[in-house]
């Protein structure tokens, strides 16, 4: 019986044939992680219509050995990848033209003269898009420890905090319940720091009457989870108050009306119509979300500038967002898998205004 990885192998040599190349080099991490199940780093795979190397070298001898749907071929000194392609009798080789340095390239020419390499935009990313059973669980569980963090942070959050100390009790908590690592580095910031969408946690206190915004995500089973909660310490002025529920309404919106067939860009007005009616569409200067998975940025994209429709089976955050410069900054931020009927929320945490 074939594995998820079998499956994956006899979907990506489908795209070969169509991309009219006879072997396919895969040095990009999260690509060779989809083949294997496990990190990427210092592997590269080589596939074709007939076979599928792993290459590594020693280090990794005994984890490559362990798939039995890989050939498993150990670089050492005086063997090299260079001499597997050329002892096959493939041609023409697809290189992962996003994926791979100039550097790679060159030496692939150098090494393999007799070989013609075409850069092939990402395919197996193409792949990845829509996901398996197993991906939407790893997602779910990553999510409900991502859930947990926060429940503790409500309970830890207080004036004095640094951002960096509350940033540093959230990746640890993490960590010790269950996450393998973190989704990308998180964002934890507070007071007219919540006006960057992307601020890095720093020295900055913590003060009653501010709001701490709380993007970050970790990764079970290599998929990432990704979420967003704003919180106020103590107090919120009416204003503060104001602003949060225009982004709870325009998310609350895209979470009930987002399914597979509109398109990103159907998908980001639901959120984009609701903030540009309130009179804060300058404030709202990024997309409504992305599709996650081994990496935290995958397709699909709910932006303007997809008129692609939604697929069933992605996994995409939802997070719109009001930033006042030199003031303060709200962001709600679900992770949700889309159906035809609509999306199966993977983040129950509570959205509603919550005032510690």
């Amino acid at each position: 019986m074939s594995n998820r990885f079998e499956e994956r192998l006899g979907r990506l040599r489908a795209e070969l044939s169509k991309a009219g190349v006879d072997g396919f080099y895969i040095s990009g991490e999260p690509n060779v992680a989809y083949f294997t199940g496990k990190k990427g780093n210092d592997c590269f795979l080589y596939v074709t219509q007939q076979d599928a190397f792993i290459i590594t070298d020693f280090r990794y001898r005994e984890m490559a050995q362990q798939f039995t749907w890989l050939q498993y071929y150990e670089q050492f000194s005086g063997k090299t990848v260079y001499d597997l392609i050329n002892s096959r009798t493939e041609q023409r080789i697809g290189v992962e033209k996003d994926r791979i340095s100039y550097a790679q390239v060159l030496a692939l020419k150098e090494k393999c003269p007799a070989k013609e390499f075409v850069p092939l935009d990402d395919i197996v990313l193409k792949l990845r898009e829509i996901k398996d059973e197993f991906e939407i669980e790893a997602t779910r569980k990553a999510c409900a420890v991502a859930m947990k963090a926060f429940d503790h942070m409500c309970g830890f959050l207080r004036p004095g905090l640094t951002e960096r100390q509350a940033a540093a009790e959230l990746e640890y908590f993490m960590k010790k319940n269950g996450a393998e690592d973190l989704s990308f580095d998180t964002i934890l910031i507070t007071g007219a720091k919540t006006s960057l969408p992307h601020g890095v946690p720093g020295d900055d206190v913590i003060k009653k009457g501010d709001f701490v915004t709380m993007d970050y995500g970790c990764k079970v089973d290599g998929y990432c989870s990704d979420e967003t909660r704003t919180v106020a310490i103590g107090s919120a002025t009416q204003e503060m108050r104001d602003v949060y529920n225009i982004v709870l309404e325009a998310q609350l919106n895209a979470c009930n009306n987002i399914k597979a067939g509109i398109t990103g860009k159907e998908a980001d007005s639901l959120a984009r119509d609701i903030i540009e009616k309130a009179g804060y569409g300058e404030f709202f200067g990024h997309s409504l979300g992305h599709g996650t998975g081994l990496e935290i940025h995958e397709s699909p994209r709910y932006a303007q500038t997809n008129t692609s429709p939604i697929k069933a089976g992605t996994i995409v955050s939802i997070e719109p967002g009001i930033y006042l410069p030199k003031k303060f900054g709200v962001r709600i931020e679900d992770l949700a898998l889309v159906t035809e009927k609509g999306i199966i929320n993977f983040v129950t945490a509570p959205k509603e205004l919550i005032i510690l």
